[in-house]
Parts: structure tokens; C-alpha cells; sequence
């Protein structure tokens, strides 16, 4: 009897524990929207914005012939130098040599440059500084401070010390 007695608290406790976990299971949201304890449950982002350019708007400059004013070649542009802003201020020229031997890289204002001609990918950039002012402009080396050459009265120092 005693056995008995003891097979039935056993089936009445398994029983009343399956009624407990099934109530639980009722209430609980489901486990994928519940957030970790102590974080915010994140919204998805909104999709980026989008702005179209069209083709006769706007074009791609690297590796664009760099010509004076007088039709000289000054070389082509390689690379573009931004502030922490993002605002463009420089481009870097490609300048002299022959097919890659004897050349090296100046900086020149961005103001200097004019884009006026630039429908096709052989159109050139031109750059309103003279062949000797280019030809006198110290190198540019990367790490190093940059030297931007361009017309007189026009540069403003670089603040980066900040």
C-alpha cells in the first residue's frame, strides 16, 4: 500500500509540473523577439538614400590627361586628397617622364583644376598653372607633409593638429 501511495504522489507531481511548464510556455513570447536581458532590441535600418547623376553630369577623374592652358601636357591625375571634412582640396599629378620612368608626383590645388571638357575618357583636365611652376613644385611623398601648389593667394594652411 505504501508503494502505492507513493506511485501516485509521483504521477500527481509529474503531472502538476508538465500543467506548470505548459502554462509558462503560454506566456513567454517566442524566444527570436526577446531581446537579451539588459538590451534594447534594435530596429532593422532604413534603406539608404538614393541620388542618381546623370552621365553628362558627372564623370570620374583618376587617371584623367592633365593639360596647361597652353595645351601642354602636365600629366595625369592619380589620386585626390580629402580634409577630415571630406572635402576635396587637392589633386595628385603624375608629372614628367616617359612611360613611367623619370616621373613623380606633385600636389596642386583643387581650384586649380578646370573640368569644363571632360565628356569622354579622353578628354583632359586642365590645370591653370604654367609648365615651369609645375616642373619647380617639390615631390609629394606619402607620411610626409603635403605641399599643394596653386595660384597665388588662393591656399589655406591645413589645420590637422586638432
Amino acid at each position: 500500500m505504501r508503494a502505492g501511495i507513493l506511485i501516485t504522489l509521483l504521477a500527481v507531481s509529474l503531472a502538476a509540473a508538465a500543467a506548470v511548464r505548459a502554462a509558462d510556455d503560454a506566456v513567454a513570447p517566442p524566444a527570436a523577439k526577446v531581446a537579451p536581458q539588459g538590451s534594447i532590441a534594435k530596429e532593422p535600418a532604413p534603406p539608404p538614400s538614393v541620388t542618381v547623376i546623370g552621365a553628362r553630369d558627372a564623370h570620374g577623374i583618376l587617371g584623367r590627361d592633365v593639360r596647361s592652358p597652353t595645351d601642354e601636357d602636365m600629366g595625369r591625375i592619380v589620386d585626390a586628397i580629402v580634409d577630415r571634412e571630406g572635402t576635396v582640396r587637392a589633386a595628385v599629378i603624375d608629372f614628367g617622364g616617359f612611360l613611367g620612368v623619370g616621373s613623380r608626383k606633385i600636389v596642386v590645388d583643387w581650384n586649380a583644376l578646370r573640368f569644363g571638357g571632360v565628356a569622354s575618357k579622353s578628354d583632359s583636365v586642365t590645370l591653370e598653372l604654367t609648365k615651369e611652376q609645375v616642373t619647380a613644385a617639390p615631390e609629394y611623398k606619402e607620411d610626409t607633409p603635403v605641399i599643394v601648389l596653386g595660384a597665388a593667394g588662393r591656399l589655406q594652411p591645413w589645420d590637422f593638429e586638432h
